[in-house]
Protein backbone atom coordinates (compact mmCIF):
# COMPACT_ATOMS: atom_id res chain seq x y z
CA UNK A 1 0.00 0.00 0.00
CA UNK A 2 1.20 3.39 -1.14
CA UNK A 3 1.85 5.67 1.76
CA UNK A 4 -0.44 8.79 2.43
CA UNK A 5 0.53 12.26 3.75
CA UNK A 6 -0.83 13.47 6.54
CA UNK A 7 -3.18 16.33 6.37
CA UNK A 8 -3.34 18.74 9.46
CA UNK A 9 -6.52 20.66 10.02
CA UNK A 10 -6.89 24.06 11.31
CA UNK A 11 -10.47 23.93 13.24
CA UNK A 12 -13.09 24.79 15.37
CA UNK A 13 -14.48 27.47 13.42
CA UNK A 14 -17.48 26.35 14.37
CA UNK A 15 -16.50 22.70 15.52
CA UNK A 16 -19.33 21.73 13.55
CA UNK A 17 -17.89 22.50 10.01
CA UNK A 18 -14.69 20.75 11.45
CA UNK A 19 -16.28 17.38 12.33
CA UNK A 20 -18.22 17.56 8.97
CA UNK A 21 -14.86 18.55 7.20
CA UNK A 22 -13.34 14.81 8.50
CA UNK A 23 -16.51 13.07 7.61
CA UNK A 24 -16.66 14.27 3.99
CA UNK A 25 -12.60 13.15 3.96
CA UNK A 26 -13.97 9.91 5.33
CA UNK A 27 -16.29 9.33 2.63
CA UNK A 28 -14.00 10.57 0.00
CA UNK A 29 -11.90 7.30 0.30
CA UNK A 30 -12.66 3.77 -0.72
CA UNK A 31 -11.84 1.61 1.95
CA UNK A 32 -11.27 -2.11 3.07
CA UNK A 33 -9.23 -1.17 6.00
CA UNK A 34 -8.52 1.56 8.56
CA UNK A 35 -4.76 1.69 6.77
CA UNK A 36 -6.89 3.14 3.56
CA UNK A 37 -8.12 6.22 5.40
CA UNK A 38 -5.95 9.42 4.63
CA UNK A 39 -4.11 10.44 8.54
CA UNK A 40 -5.57 13.89 9.61
CA UNK A 41 -4.39 15.77 13.08
CA UNK A 42 -7.09 17.89 13.81
CA UNK A 43 -6.89 21.28 16.30
CA UNK A 44 -9.96 21.76 16.85
CA UNK A 45 -9.50 24.51 18.59
CA UNK A 46 -13.03 26.54 19.43
CA UNK A 47 -11.25 28.83 21.18
CA UNK A 48 -9.62 31.00 18.28
CA UNK A 49 -10.83 34.15 18.75
CA UNK A 50 -13.92 35.34 16.42
CA UNK A 51 -13.05 36.21 12.84
CA UNK A 52 -16.38 38.25 12.69
CA UNK A 53 -15.71 40.07 16.30
CA UNK A 54 -12.25 40.70 14.72
CA UNK A 55 -13.59 41.94 11.37
CA UNK A 56 -16.62 43.62 11.99
CA UNK A 57 -16.73 44.94 15.84
CA UNK A 58 -12.71 45.77 15.74
CA UNK A 59 -12.12 43.30 18.69
CA UNK A 60 -8.93 43.54 20.75
CA UNK A 61 -7.89 39.54 20.11
CA UNK A 62 -6.26 39.13 15.89
CA UNK A 63 -7.09 34.83 14.94
CA UNK A 64 -3.87 35.46 13.11
CA UNK A 65 -1.62 34.52 15.61
CA UNK A 66 -3.25 32.02 17.15
CA UNK A 67 -3.86 30.19 13.99
CA UNK A 68 0.05 30.82 13.33
CA UNK A 69 0.65 29.14 16.27
CA UNK A 70 -1.80 26.26 15.87
CA UNK A 71 -0.03 25.93 12.59
CA UNK A 72 3.35 25.84 13.91
CA UNK A 73 2.33 23.04 16.38
CA UNK A 74 0.19 20.60 13.44
CA UNK A 75 3.59 20.79 11.31
CA UNK A 76 5.72 20.02 14.77
CA UNK A 77 2.95 16.72 15.50
CA UNK A 78 3.79 15.88 11.67
CA UNK A 79 1.51 17.52 8.89
CA UNK A 80 2.75 17.45 5.74
CA UNK A 81 0.10 19.75 4.53
CA UNK A 82 -2.58 22.32 6.29
CA UNK A 83 -6.13 22.84 5.31
CA UNK A 84 -8.56 25.29 7.13
CA UNK A 85 -12.55 24.42 6.83
CA UNK A 86 -13.39 28.12 7.55
CA UNK A 87 -13.65 30.90 5.22
CA UNK A 88 -13.48 33.77 6.93
CA UNK A 89 -10.31 32.61 8.65
CA UNK A 90 -8.56 32.75 5.08
CA UNK A 91 -8.02 36.51 5.61
CA UNK A 92 -5.46 35.25 7.74
CA UNK A 93 -3.66 33.14 5.34
CA UNK A 94 -0.81 34.99 4.85
CA UNK A 95 -0.13 34.63 9.05
CA UNK A 96 -0.38 30.90 8.48
CA UNK A 97 2.03 30.52 5.21
CA UNK A 98 4.44 32.64 7.52
CA UNK A 99 4.47 30.44 10.31
CA UNK A 100 5.20 27.17 8.19
CA UNK A 101 7.52 24.89 5.99
CA UNK A 102 4.99 22.92 4.59
CA UNK A 103 1.73 23.69 2.10
CA UNK A 104 -1.35 25.65 2.90
CA UNK A 105 -4.02 24.23 1.04
CA UNK A 106 -5.74 27.39 0.31
CA UNK A 107 -9.65 27.04 0.10
CA UNK A 108 -9.98 30.39 -1.49
CA UNK A 109 -8.23 29.61 -4.30
CA UNK A 110 -8.89 26.28 -4.92
CA UNK A 111 -13.01 27.37 -5.34
CA UNK A 112 -12.73 30.32 -7.63
CA UNK A 113 -10.61 28.10 -10.15
CA UNK A 114 -13.58 25.40 -10.01
CA UNK A 115 -16.12 28.75 -10.09
CA UNK A 116 -14.28 29.31 -13.67
CA UNK A 117 -14.90 26.16 -14.55
CA UNK A 118 -18.77 26.32 -13.99
CA UNK A 119 -19.37 29.92 -15.30
CA UNK A 120 -16.46 30.52 -17.85
CA UNK A 121 -14.89 34.35 -17.98
CA UNK A 122 -16.41 37.42 -16.57
CA UNK A 123 -18.56 34.61 -14.73
CA UNK A 124 -20.80 36.37 -11.47
CA UNK A 125 -20.47 34.54 -9.03
CA UNK A 126 -22.94 34.43 -5.46
CA UNK A 127 -21.03 34.50 -2.54
CA UNK A 128 -22.89 32.77 -0.32
CA UNK A 129 -20.72 33.90 2.85
CA UNK A 130 -20.87 35.94 6.15
CA UNK A 131 -20.63 40.18 6.14
CA UNK A 132 -17.10 39.68 7.67
CA UNK A 133 -15.64 37.72 4.52
CA UNK A 134 -16.97 40.61 2.09
CA UNK A 135 -15.86 43.53 4.37
CA UNK A 136 -12.11 42.36 3.94
CA UNK A 137 -12.65 40.95 0.37
CA UNK A 138 -11.50 37.59 1.11
CA UNK A 139 -12.17 36.80 -2.49
CA UNK A 140 -12.23 39.27 -4.44
CA UNK A 141 -8.28 39.87 -5.37
CA UNK A 142 -8.83 35.42 -6.55
CA UNK A 143 -12.22 36.33 -8.53
CA UNK A 144 -10.43 39.02 -10.31
CA UNK A 145 -7.72 37.30 -10.86
CA UNK A 146 -9.66 34.38 -12.56
CA UNK A 147 -11.60 37.33 -14.47
CA UNK A 148 -14.74 36.67 -12.04
CA UNK A 149 -17.07 38.63 -10.12
CA UNK A 150 -19.05 38.28 -7.08
CA UNK A 151 -22.82 38.87 -6.11
CA UNK A 152 -23.33 39.56 -2.11
CA UNK A 153 -26.61 39.61 -0.16
CA UNK A 154 -27.02 42.69 1.40
CA UNK A 155 -29.05 41.17 3.78
CA UNK A 156 -26.41 41.15 6.67
CA UNK A 157 -28.07 40.64 9.21
CA UNK A 158 -30.16 37.71 8.38
CA UNK A 159 -26.54 36.19 7.19
CA UNK A 160 -25.30 36.46 10.74
CA UNK A 161 -28.77 34.95 11.86
CA UNK A 162 -28.02 31.30 10.04
CA UNK A 163 -24.50 31.66 11.12
CA UNK A 164 -25.26 32.28 14.61
CA UNK A 165 -28.30 29.61 14.53
CA UNK A 166 -25.83 26.99 13.18
CA UNK A 167 -23.50 27.31 15.64
CA UNK A 168 -25.85 27.79 18.84
CA UNK A 169 -28.46 25.34 17.78
CA UNK A 170 -26.80 23.11 15.28
CA UNK A 171 -28.72 22.77 11.34
CA UNK A 172 -32.65 22.89 10.88
CA UNK A 173 -35.01 22.70 7.79
CA UNK A 174 -35.94 26.17 8.67
CA UNK A 175 -32.76 27.51 8.87
CA UNK A 176 -31.95 26.03 5.65
CA UNK A 177 -34.97 27.36 4.14
CA UNK A 178 -34.09 30.95 5.20
CA UNK A 179 -30.10 30.56 3.58
CA UNK A 180 -32.08 28.90 0.46
CA UNK A 181 -34.32 32.46 0.06
CA UNK A 182 -30.91 34.20 0.40
CA UNK A 183 -29.08 31.90 -2.48
CA UNK A 184 -32.45 32.23 -4.82
CA UNK A 185 -32.14 36.07 -4.66
CA UNK A 186 -28.50 35.86 -5.59
CA UNK A 187 -29.42 34.24 -8.34
CA UNK A 188 -32.23 36.80 -8.99
CA UNK A 189 -29.90 39.79 -8.64
CA UNK A 190 -27.74 37.98 -11.92
CA UNK A 191 -25.38 35.45 -10.58
CA UNK A 192 -24.69 32.59 -13.05
CA UNK A 193 -23.90 30.10 -9.86
CA UNK A 194 -23.51 30.02 -6.13
CA UNK A 195 -20.43 29.28 -4.37
CA UNK A 196 -20.80 27.98 -0.71
CA UNK A 197 -18.58 30.44 1.35
CA UNK A 198 -19.07 29.71 5.03
CA UNK A 199 -18.42 26.14 6.56
CA UNK A 200 -21.85 26.83 8.99
CA UNK A 201 -23.71 27.45 5.56
CA UNK A 202 -22.11 24.04 3.84
CA UNK A 203 -23.23 22.19 6.95
CA UNK A 204 -26.61 23.56 5.16
CA UNK A 205 -26.12 22.62 2.04
CA UNK A 206 -28.47 19.71 1.68
CA UNK A 207 -31.08 22.59 1.63
CA UNK A 208 -30.20 24.81 -1.12
CA UNK A 209 -32.48 23.60 -3.63
CA UNK A 210 -31.63 26.61 -6.67
CA UNK A 211 -32.07 25.90 -10.63
CA UNK A 212 -28.20 26.92 -10.83
CA UNK A 213 -25.06 25.54 -10.21
CA UNK A 214 -23.84 25.12 -6.24
CA UNK A 215 -20.36 25.19 -5.42
CA UNK A 216 -19.42 24.04 -1.81
CA UNK A 217 -15.62 25.26 -1.21
CA UNK A 218 -16.04 22.62 1.71
CA UNK A 219 -16.40 19.58 -0.99
CA UNK A 220 -13.41 21.62 -2.72
CA UNK A 221 -10.79 21.61 0.10
CA UNK A 222 -11.88 17.72 0.64
CA UNK A 223 -10.90 16.53 -2.61
CA UNK A 224 -7.78 18.81 -2.79
CA UNK A 225 -6.43 17.26 0.57
CA UNK A 226 -7.51 13.62 -0.42
CA UNK A 227 -5.73 14.41 -3.72
CA UNK A 228 -2.62 15.47 -1.58
CA UNK A 229 -2.77 12.74 0.38
CA UNK A 230 -2.47 10.43 -2.05
CA UNK A 231 0.13 11.94 -3.91
CA UNK A 232 2.92 12.30 -1.87
CA UNK A 233 5.63 11.77 -4.62
CA UNK A 234 4.23 14.99 -5.88
CA UNK A 235 3.83 17.97 -3.33
CA UNK A 236 2.00 20.63 -4.15
CA UNK A 237 3.35 24.21 -3.69
CA UNK A 238 0.99 25.99 -1.34
CA UNK A 239 -0.47 28.49 -3.55
CA UNK A 240 -0.35 26.69 -7.25
CA UNK A 241 -2.92 24.18 -6.81
CA UNK A 242 -5.06 23.15 -9.69
CA UNK A 243 -8.40 22.10 -9.26
CA UNK A 244 -11.68 21.10 -10.51
CA UNK A 245 -14.28 20.29 -8.66
CA UNK A 246 -18.42 19.20 -7.94
CA UNK A 247 -20.98 16.69 -8.37
CA UNK A 248 -19.58 15.95 -11.48
CA UNK A 249 -16.40 16.89 -11.74
CA UNK A 250 -12.93 15.44 -10.38
CA UNK A 251 -9.99 16.99 -8.62
CA UNK A 252 -6.85 16.78 -10.78
CA UNK A 253 -3.16 18.47 -11.28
Amino acid sequence: MASLATIGVLGGMGPQATILFMQKVLRSVEAGDDRDHIPLLVDNNTQVPSRIKAILEDGDETPGKTLAYMARRLEDAGANALVMPCNTAHHYAEDIAAAIDIPFINMVVLSVEFAKSITGLNGRIGVLGSPALRKVAVYENALKNAGLSAVYSDDEQELLRIIKQVKSKGPSAQIGDALNLIAADLIDQGADAIMICCTEFSVLAEHIKINAPVCDTLDVLVKASAQFAKNTSNPIPPTNIQSASGPNAELSY
